[in-house]
């Protein structure tokens, strides 16, 4: 595995790969791999020739600075990790060489920016989106892979892309769980072994929510699954909502595809999931 920390770098070489017909793919990560970031890399081999992974930090997208802070950077596991799944190259630059420090981005992404994920942690997405573009314009992928727990997050690229007009294929690739069914989250690390039982309420929840599923009682599943989470110790719901897969507002019994996604802090964890309920 090739490893650049210098964009000018990266390019020149991608630019050679690409003169020899090469099919760049992506995927970009905040580090702190875990089996669901490699399950990425390796849908990315399937899909095209060259994968290139990027490890980069991005401070805009953090709304707690000491969230920022203690964000796990284990760089040295997680290139051992890229290594043996055989990614081809890894991008890990410093906040200098994606930043010019005195930079502004705003990028008009409608409702979404205001919903769920967006009213939680206001400015988060401008952020996402500012260092998903620069990684875009760097690494020029035919390709760029994503993991449906960030489903809010996929659906602002998707704006993004539509926005900009830019020539990057996007793939959303299933939530990665443990055989508990927990969703794979660089933050589960900060879980205390009490907190991680708690934490099982939201895919539990969101199973139970996914079986009874019926458009006739979008109400009454709702409140059934914010009780229940309200019941776990230890747990503070952020939000539990069905909703209309395309737009994130409510859903309502005209509403085509449905998907219901939870927030909540788990001991001092925030952590998200979410599963399709109809489509």
């Amino acid at each position: 595995m090739k490893n650049f920390t210098k964009k000018a770098e990266l390019q020149q070489y991608l630019a050679t790969l690409r003169a020899g017909g090469a099919i760049v793919t992506f995927v970009p990560t905040m580090g702190a791999l875990h089996p669901g970031h490699l399950s990425l890399i390796k849908q990315a081999q399937q899909l095209g020739n060259v994968v290139v992974c990027s490890i980069f930090v991005n401070p805009t997208q953090f709304n707690d600075t000491k969230d920022l802070e203690i964000y796990p950077r284990p760089i040295l596991e997680d290139i051992k990790k890229l290594e043996q799944v055989n990614c081809d190259i890894l991008f890990n630059p410093d906040v200098d060489e994606m930043y010019a420090g005195n930079e502004s981005w705003h990028l008009d992404i409608g409702e979404l920016e205001g919903l769920l994920e967006g009213k939680f942690r206001p400015g988060h997405y401008q952020g996402v989106t500012q260092v998903v573009y620069k990684l875009f314009t760097i690494v020029k992928p035919d390709i760029a892979l994503f993991g449906q727990k960030d489903y809010q997050q996929f659906l602002v690229i998707s704006r993004m892309v539509s926005l900009l007009n830019l020539p990057v294929k996007l793939v959303m690739c299933p939530i990665a769980r443990d055989a508990d069914g927990l969703a794979l989250s660089s933050r589960n690390i900060h879980l205390t072994p009490a907190d991680r039982q708690h934490a099982l309420i939201l895919s539990k929840t969101l199973n139970s929510i996914k079986q009874q599923f019926s458009p006739d009682h979008i109400d009454q599943l709702q409140q059934q699954a914010v009780t229940a989470i309200n019941k776990e110790p230890g747990v503070t719901l952020g939000y539990f909502e069905i909703a209309d897969a395309e737009t994130l507002h409510p859903a309502s019994k005209s509403t085509k595809k449905f998907i219901a996604l939870v927030a909540a802090t788990v001991g001092k964890t925030r952590l998200i999931d979410n599963v399709v309920l109809k489509d």
